[in-house]
């Protein structure tokens, strides 16, 4: 009884000081002075006219290529389509606050742990849902289309399949933004072997662990909750599976479409591909760095960008636990 009170009592202790630690590092991340205000060009754009067109160019001249006349803008700005853009992110956004707190929390983040990062300007355009093309992050610049994030059921989005449509929702802006700076700040592997590249993706992932702490898991990979739910259980099969099939060190590249790229579902070829989501690779390689992070936790973040896939890898001693019965 005496060691079991012993033993509660230090794991008390272990988690408070840990808590501690956390709050501390809040602490001196939320004292960094960023602020974030969001630009709405979308606004500036729904009231051009004759009058006032060459000042927005002006303000705005990167957003006007030249190969256009004043006169395209002008009509552009009073087509049906864009009115009624305009009108859905009006009625969803009329303001943006919160998004602007967030994002104010995000680049905190990103400054505490890349130093030489400044946030960018941000500006809000209308970009005819152009879902492909959500940020463009150019330098000093931060693109928002605005209008791919009206909530995956507005009907707007009829007709985008769910898998796309599911992250068109103001909720992933941050993780989207996130993955944007991942991308510039990690180099691809030279290695073609599926291990690899999903160890690329977990570090983009685990990358949004550190810079976007307070979201959850769900929305960092662009899962709905019953899709982050399904990985979570069947971790174990997705492991086996890999070691099994022998695909871990496999070049084969039809493997990105099968388990690394966005899509409807994995491709196992077994009767369970329909309830899957797609990317339970990048999901793997995620919990590989995890639990090198786990083993390493004086490892800073640029420190494990940095390393090796093979090396994150064996010394991550990543075993995934059965969590179904």
């Amino acid at each position: 009884m005496k060691y079991r009170l012993i033993k509660f009592f230090s794991i008390l202790f272990l988690f408070n000081l840990g808590c501690n630690k956390i709050n501390n590092l809040e602490a001196k991340i939320n004292s960094i002075i960023v602020k974030i205000n969001i630009d709405r060009f979308d606004k500036a754009f729904d009231t051009l006219t004759e009058s006032n067109i060459l000042d927005v160019k002006k303000k705005y001249p990167f957003l006007f290529p030249d190969n256009y006349s004043n006169t395209f803008w002008i009509k552009k700005a009073n087509d049906t389509l864009y009115n009624l853009l305009q009108k859905a992110v009006d009625n969803k956004f009329s303001n943006l606050n919160d998004i602007e707190g967030e994002l104010s929390h995000l680049f905190k983040h990103l400054k505490y742990e890349f130093s030489d990062i400044d946030p960018p300007r941000v500006i809000s355009i209308i970009n005819n849902v152009d879902y492909e093309n959500k940020l463009i992050l150019a330098d000093s610049l931060l693109i928002i289309s605005i209008d791919s994030y009206l909530g995956f059921n507005n009907n707007l989005y009829d007709g985008i399949p769910l898998f796309i449509k599911k992250e068109m929702d103001i909720s992933f802006l941050s993780s989207h933004i996130a993955e944007k700076y991942a991308q510039k700040l990690i180099i691809k592997p030279s290695n073609r072997d599926f291990l690899s590249k999903m160890i690329f993706y977990g570090k983009q992932l685990y990358f949004k662990d550190i810079i976007t702490p307070h979201q959850n898991d769900a929305v960092k990979i662009g899962y709905l909750e019953e899709e982050n739910k399904w990985v979570k259980e069947n971790e174990l099969f997705i492991w086996q599976y890999i070691i099994e099939k022998q695909l871990l060190y496999s070049t084969d590249e039809r493997l990105e479409n099968r388990f690394l790229l966005p899509s409807p579902f994995s491709k196992f070829y077994l009767e369970i591909d329909n309830d899957s989501p797609g990317r339970v690779g990048q999901w793997i390689g995620w919990q590989i760095v995890r639990s090198y992070s786990d083993n390493f936790p004086k490892a800073g973040l640029q420190e494990i960008l940095k390393l090796p896939a093979d090396e994150i890898f064996k010394k991550s001693k990543y075993k995934p636990k059965r969590t179904w019965q």
